[in-house]
């Protein structure tokens, strides 16, 4: 379906941190501390288990050869998401909105699921990096730390109640760690400056692409680029293009700060290998083998308990940028949202299920193979977020005077090819190794034209697009067309309004609200209270005490109120041990056309000791449900 509208402007992307933070300062400094954070947030990804792999790997074997990939990914990764941010900041759409609002619908849940996959296989390799360092640290086995990797869903939950400002706080501080700890590595390693220099220089071969693919997947993320549009808009940036345009200068200086930050880690990380493993041709097969040979190799215990803290670091901070990258991308895409903590459960158990199967068939040294696989994943993912990406900055009609000029896309677009390119090398080369299976060549054809395809269709949908616009629609087609865009809306009527009461103070701002619609489209309210002590539990409503009869004078002091008012009222009173089941039978019996609940704002533990009779009644009904909240 091709949509006729350019941009859709319905909806925010992360709507309870949206404009959280203030950035009105007009002091240097105030607003420079104001706009830090998004970049730092995203560069978590960039610095995650992954990435450890890959390095590891990359001078373990290759020694300083690799470091030139790292240079170039950084700097791309760069490029890239100083467009994302761009594109949020100017559309205040993220990128999987923008996806979504430019592709047909089929499309768009095809990049969807192409992007969960980039999301699972992420953090696949996070929950294999966070149990390496738990079993590091604390020698728990393997297989129970993937499980225990499940708990940090609560930490999530717990720091996203804090608000954004507390998340990137804590973040940080987990960056700052992992980077003092690799900081002391490499003065431990003392590499040799005139070979760290070499690798800088560009070489690659059939023997490293594989590696090489890894390290670009492992630091230019997919998910990064879509998380990134939607963390800038956590401030209040205004709607002018000057205010636009020095949310963009900020945004720029955080991300060379923060992504250069992530590259001195993965240097370091790639730097220690070759000083350490490769000097000693020592060739690296698991990550826990590189904790073991760092203290002999470099005289200290320390070295090794520094490792294992950073790893897992690496994999916990991980977590909360999986979670919000997670949400951004199932919201933009599909319009449907879930709490954070169950996607993020969701996301995790299809992830560890893969890393505890791999364990338990193929033992603890499978999982170095899997993490490095998880990030050619990653690579192979990412044109169909860096294509969209530099197509949306590109046009004037999306960013106005913000598109890209003529040198940035040619930088984007090199970007672009620059990683297809080796996507394609390295598809080629495994073509050659399956050659030997009819079955898994066939598959591996099969697979790799519908890749082709897809990226085809991408590439070209800009041209597609204008030629489908251009083309004529019969008239019956163009009068529905009309018709649909302008459907007829209809005021809703209410004449029996329901308002549960259990007498405390929030009943207050219950009934005001239901004697505001009552008046207006002279409706009759009905007072719903349910008894649910003991005796009322157990004889209904043959039961009578003293709190009772005080409830019963309660609801009858309010019908009396609102008589005096003209309002017709009803009273009704209700036993049982359930009152979100009780109100929903309630509703169900007295056919009501808006039930008004007060909300007391419990949070937190809270909701777990009082229960949560709102989301449980607002399941259970049919009737508009309004939610007030005691002031």
């Amino acid at each position: 379906m091709l949509r006729n509208d350019p941009i859709d402007r319905g909806g925010f992307s992360l709507p309870e941190i949206h404009e959280s933070v203030a950035t009105s300062d007009t002091r240097f400094w105030k607003r420079l501390l104001a706009f830090a954070g998004p970049a730092y947030l995203v560069s978590v990804g960039y610095m995650d288990p992954g990435n450890w792999a890959t390095d590891l790997e990359g001078g373990a074997r290759f020694g300083y050869r690799l470091l030139w990939v790292l240079v170039l990914s950084n700097l791309m990764a760069l490029l890239l998401q100083t467009l994302s941010s761009r594109l949020g900041i100017v559309t205040r759409r993220d990128l999987a909105q923008a996806c979504r609002d430019e592709y047909p619908r089929a499309i768009g849940y095809v990049l969807w699921i192409l992007c969960e996959l980039a999301i699972i296989a992420c953090d696949l390799a996070e929950v294999l990096g966070a149990a390496i360092g738990l079993n590091l640290l604390f020698h728990l086995p393997l297989l129970i730390g993937v499980f225990v990797t499940a708990a940090d869903t609560l930490l999530v939950l717990w720091f996203t109640r804090l608000g954004i400002r507390m998340i990137e706080a804590f973040v940080l501080v987990l960056i700052a760690t992992i980077a003092g700890c690799f900081a002391f590595e490499i003065f431990l390693a003392k590499p040799e400056v005139a070979e760290v220099v070499t690798g800088l220089l560009p070489r690659l071969d059939s023997s490293s692409i594989y590696i090489a693919v890894a390290i670009f997947g492992a630091t230019v993320m997919p998910h990064n680029l879509y998380l990134h549009s939607a963390l800038v808009q956590t401030r209040r940036i205004g709607e002018t293009v000057e205010e636009k345009r020095a949310a963009c200068r900020f945004n720029l200086f955080d991300s060379t700060l923060a992504l250069n930050g992530a590259l001195f880690v993965n240097a370091a990380i790639l730097i220690m290998a070759a000083a350490v493993f490769f000097k000693h041709n020592i060739v690296v097969t698991e990550i826990q083998q590189a904790h073991q040979l760092l203290s002999p190799l470099l005289g200290t215990t320390l070295a090794s308990v520094l490792f294992g803290a950073a790893l897992l670091c690496s994999g916990q901070s991980s977590t909360f940028t999986g979670t919000m990258a997670g949400q951004i991308v199932m919201e933009g895409f599909l319009r449907f949202r879930m709490q954070p903590w169950l996607r993020r459960a969701i996301t995790r158990c299809l992830a560890i299920l893969p890393a505890a199967f791999t364990i338990y068939l193929a033992g603890e040294a499978a999982t170095y193979k899997l993490i490095i696989f998880s990030q050619v994943v990653l690579s192979l993912q990412l044109p169909f977020a860096v294509i969209p990406l530099v197509q949306f900055t590109s046009e004037r009609r999306r960013m106005g005077q913000f598109a890209s000029g003529g040198w940035l896309r040619i930088g984007a677009w090199f970007c672009a090819a620059f990683i297809l390119g080796l996507n394609i090398w390295l598809l080629i080369g495994e073509l050659r190794e399956w050659a030997a299976s009819p079955l898994a060549l066939t598959v591996a054809i099969a697979g790799g034209a519908a890749y082709f395809a897809l990226l085809f269709f991408v590439c070209s949908w800009p041209w597609l697009r204008t030629r489908l616009r251009r083309m004529p629609l019969p008239a019956e087609k163009v009068a529905v067309t009309v018709a649909a865009e302008a459907p007829a809306l209809r005021p809703s009527s209410y004449s029996r309004i329901l308002v549960p009461l259990d007498h405390s103070a929030a009943d207050q701002e219950a009934i005001g609200n239901a004697l505001a619609f009552a008046r207006a489209h002279d409706a009759r309210i009905i007072l719903l209270h349910i008894e649910e002590g003991v005796t009322s539990q157990m004889f209904g409503s043959l039961s009578s005490t003293a709190e009772i009869t005080e409830g019963q004078d309660y609801l009858a002091g309010i019908a009396a109120s609102l008589r005096e008012q003209n309002v017709d009222v009803d009273v009704v009173v209700r036993h049982g041990t359930s009152p979100a089941h009780e109100i929903a039978e309630a509703a169900r019996d007295l056919s009501p056309d808006l039930v008004v609940m007060a909300s007391h704002g419990h949070s937190g533990i809270k909701d777990l000791i009082f229960g949560t009779t709102i989301n449980s009644v607002r399941h259970r009904i049919k009737a508009p449900l309004l939610i007030v909240s005691k002031t």
